[in-house]
Order: structure tokens, then C-alpha cells, then sequence
């Protein structure tokens, strides 16, 4: 199956500054991207030549095979876009503001008319369904902006900082709305600074620094290729009191005290069970074998700890 989303080279210089810089990747159908990078890295920017809003320099996108430039206006039809900063007629009310974005998507008034309906009613914002959207908060504002990108069920939704200014409980309602388009089929392109949201959500990782994609991968890929073997640690329920197991080197000890040893091993399927019936042999008892977690945010510092000179655009 061809990608639904695919790039190739692609580029976005204003004036002098070049924003994106022959970018390159491909997302399938159904998956998520979490494209990562500093402030004025290029996210932005990729993401309006994606959607069919700025013309690349040059290069090339794709979306359902359709040329993000020569089809633009079949692929405005297909996409979904949420900005960080989006815009609302702060004078209309919540169904009238739905229904004249469901008709610029050619949905029958019916459709989304239940379409509207469902999305209020998920995000819980149907009791202020007869408010103006200026009477709405901040975080209400982006749950309609969401629905907005979300009413004709796109095949790609962009996504640019989907949770910002929400409270907890809306920022769940959301991550969960993502991971039910993801089971449903649609493909999701999310730029986000929250990591936690980024690992949990995303089948693949891109980080872009100064308009270069300088990485792209599995999270769990992208650890073991940043940050090395994986960590395990062991812990007893009392005090050793002798040498722990040597597994004939290999284990890469890192830590270790009396009560607990840590250590990197290249093939745990192996060394934890031998290493779990050697401290039986000997009268240890084993509180907890686990891997240490190592989190996208140590990946992340690591790629764009040299951040200096970086452009000002997005």
C-alpha cells in the first residue's frame, strides 16, 4: 500500500532564510507522526505546505497520491487542520459555526448536523451550545477549533499543538479522540513540545532542527540507536552479603551495591533468567527485575542539545 502522506526534497526558502530543507519521509495510513523540534525549527512551515497552504520552493508532497501544489484544492478536501493559534468567529454560535464549516466540506446537512452533535457531545461542550464561541475560554476555544478539523472525518488530520491550553481532563478527551481516529484509520500528523503526548500517541518520530530532519524512527528505535542498550536493574528483598553473579561478562555492570544491581545486557532473553536462577541458587530472594524507563525527552536533548544559530522561523 502506498504512503498517505509522502515528501520528497522538500523545501521552503523566504528570501535568504531557508525554513525547511529538503525533507524527506513517508507516513502509512493509520499511523501517527510526532514531528518534534525546537522554536523556529520548521514544523510549521511543513505543515502549511502539507496542507496545501504554502507553495514549496521546491521539492514535492503527496497526500492520497495527490501533488500538495497542482491538486491543492482535493487535498484542502481530505485534510483536517488544527493550528496552534486557530481562529474562530467569536460571533457565532457553536452548531451555526460547525455547520458552515461542514458545508464548505460538501457534507449533507444531516450529516453534519449529527456529525456536530457527536463531537460537542464527546468533547462536553454541548450545555454552552447556545453561548457565542467569545463566551468560551481559552481551552474551550481549542476543543472547537479540534471539532472544526475533526467534523468531515478527514483522512489526515494536522495537528499543532492540540492540547495547548487545556486542563487535564481535556487534554485526556483529546489524546483519547486521537487514538480513536488512529483505530479507525485516519493518519494523524501531530507537532507537539509535549513529549509525554508525543511517545504515548506517535508509531513514528521525526525531529527537524533548523528546517533538517536529523531524525526519524520508532521511539523504542530511536532510544536504542541514541541512547544505547536498554538498562535493567535487579533488586533484592534484604542485603546480598556476597559477590553477585559474574554471567561470564555478560553483564555491562553500571551500578551496584548490596541490595540492588544495575546493568546493560544485548540479550536479556537470555541473561535475566540465568542471572534470576543464579541469585535463586545462592538464597536470594528477588524483590523486582525490571528495564529502567528512558524517556523520549532524553532522545529528544540529546539530537538538539546543539542548538545554537538556529533560524527564527517556523
Amino acid at each position: 500500500m502506498p504512503p498517505l502522506i509522502e515528501t520528497l526534497e522538500l523545501t521552503k526558502q523566504f528570501d535568504t532564510l531557508t525554513a525547511v530543507d529538503h525533507l524527506t519521509f513517508t507516513v502509512a495510513e493509520g499511523e501517527i507522526l510526532a514531528l518534534l523540534g525546537p522554536n523556529g525549527a520548521g514544523k510549521t512551515t511543513t505543515v502549511r505546505m502539507l496542507s496545501s497552504i504554502l507553495k514549496p520552493t521546491s521539492g514535492s508532497a503527496r497526500i492520497a497520491g495527490h501533488d500538495v501544489v497542482q491538486d491543492a484544492r482535493i487535498v484542502r478536501h481530505l485534510i483536517g487542520h488544527l493550528t496552534e493559534f486557530p481562529g474562530l468567529y467569536l460571533r457565532m454560535r457553536p452548531l451555526e459555526y460547525l455547520d458552515f464549516f461542514g458545508e464548505l466540506q460538501h457534507m449533507p446537512r444531516a450529516t453534519r448536523c449529527a456529525r456536530a452533535e457527536e463531537l460537542m457531545k464527546h468533547f462536553e461542550l454541548w450545555d454552552a451550545r447556545d453561548r457565542r464561541l467569545g463566551e468560551f475560554s481559552k481551552g474551550m476555544r481549542q476543543k472547537m477549533a479540534l471539532i472544526r478539523a475533526m467534523l468531515h472525518a478527514p483522512r489526515v488530520l494536522f495537528l499543532d499543538e492540540p492540547t495547548s491550553a487545556m486542563d487535564p481532563h481535556s487534554a485526556k478527551q483529546v489524546r483519547d479522540a486521537i487514538a480513536t481516529l488512529r483505530g479507525s484509520g485516519h493518519t494523524i500528523f501531530l507537532c507537539t513540545h509535549n513529549l509525554y503526548e508525543a511517545e504515548s500517541l506517535a508509531d513514528h518520530i521525526a525531529v527537524i532542527r533548523r528546517g533538517k530532519l536529523i531524525a526519524f524512527g520508532a521511539p523504542a528505535q530511536l532510544k536504542r540507536d541514541l541512547l544505547g542498550l536498554p538498562l535493567w536493574q535487579v533488586r533484592l528483598t534484604r542485603p546480598l552479603n556476597q559477590p553477585w553473579p559474574y554471567l561470564n561478562g555478560h553483564l555491562q555492570i553500571q551500578a551496584q551495591d548490596d541490595i540492588s544491581l544495575s546493568y546493560h545486557t544485548a540479550s536479556p532473553e537470555i541473561t535475566n533468567p540465568l542471572l534470576l536462577r543464579q541469585l535463586q541458587a545462592i538464597g536470594a530472594d528477588v524483590l523486582t527485575l525490571q528495564e529502567v524507563p528512558r524517556s523520549l525527552e532524553e532522545v529528544y536533548l540529546r539530537l538538539v542539545q546543539d542548538s545554537s544559530g538556529q533560524s527564527g522561523n517556523q
